[in-house]
């Protein structure tokens, strides 16, 4: 493995490379590469390389990187949570896996988790030549997301949530610094993740590099971040595992994505929480399954 970077609209943004240890999926035209982020604030130390390691071995490369203003990547401004951002930077990182040595830039699948799980069903609808993506335990839907957080946490919670996203817009325009709050924490808490079980579900893939925190303007972002509104324009086969006791990324909305890819999709269900899928037998279950999608599809 080795750490490269790549420039995303004028920022440095730095990634893992894994060249594939197999030659089984290598053609003249060269290896397949998959294009991996993480979702909400989160970055590429939490729990990402155990996946890149598996595909790897499958005989594909594996570009594993941070958004701008996340982890090691560069931005002026850190720790702001922008899924159009995000999605510039995984074209960004598309295209920087394209232009390597010994990489067939037909072949570049997108894989993505919770939020990101969400982006690559946009960057898919938007780049057609995307071979195949794996998309697990979604964000598919912000404005149903947001709707969630009200039912769980009342209008108190939306309220002290808007408030602090209003004045970070204000310190924004006042050239200020970022009005900021928890990106997860406890039921009750102020964070924008407080559902049972998020802190010790962080708790068990934060990386070094997280930083628990992002700027409250973020969060008025949410309800237009809508993926399921482009899935009917995904032409790649699809990988999709699905957490149906997910309470934080709302599972309805990743089963109208899956209706809307049609027969592009391949499903597995686990009776799981949304970071159960990190883990343990889950795990295993599903990064077997996702290598297997990408050795048949990539091949």
């Amino acid at each position: 493995m080795e750490t490269i970077s790549f420039d995303s609209h004028g920022t440095r943004c730095e990634a893992w490379y894994l060249t594939a240890q197999s030659d089984e999926l290598t053609t003249a035209r060269g290896r397949p590469c998959v294009v991996m982020a993480h979702g909400f604030g989160a970055t590429r130390d939490c729990g990402l390389l155990p996946f890149a390691e598996r595909f790897a071995a499958v005989g594909t490369d594996v570009l594993v990187f941070d958004y701008r203003g996340f982890g090691t990547s560069d931005g002026a401004l850190r720790q702001d949570v922008d899924h159009r951002k995000h999605r510039q930077d995984y074209h960004a990182a598309i295209a920087a896996a394209r232009a390597r040595k010994g990489v067939d830039p037909t072949r570049i699948a997108i894989w993505g988790s919770s939020y990101s799980g969400g982006h690559v069903i946009a960057v898919a609808a938007q780049d057609q030549s995307i071979r195949a993506l794996v998309s697990q335990g979604a964000a598919m839907d912000g404005l149903a997301a947001l709707f969630g957080v009200q039912q769980s946490g009342g209008t108190g919670k939306t309220a002290a949530m808007t408030a602090a996203a209003v004045r970070d817009v204000a310190a924004a325009a006042r050239r200020r610094a970022p009005v900021t709050v928890p990106i997860v924490g406890d039921p009750d808490s102020a964070a924008v993740i407080s559902a049972p079980g998020a802190t010790k579900g962080y708790g068990a893939i934060a990386g070094a590099t997280f930083r628990n925190e992002m700027c409250a303007r973020g969060i008025l972002r949410i309800p237009a971040n809508r993926p399921v509104r482009m899935a009917a324009r995904v032409s790649c086969p699809a990988f999709v595992v699905v957490a149906e006791q997910d309470n934080i990324a709302p599972v309805k909305s990743v089963h109208e994505v899956i209706a809307k890819l049609g027969d592009k999709a391949q499903v597995l269900s686990f009776p799981c929480s949304h970071f159960d899928i990190y883990v343990g037998d889950v795990f295993e279950k599903s990064v077997g399954e996702q290598a297997d999608f990408l050795r048949r599809t990539l091949a």
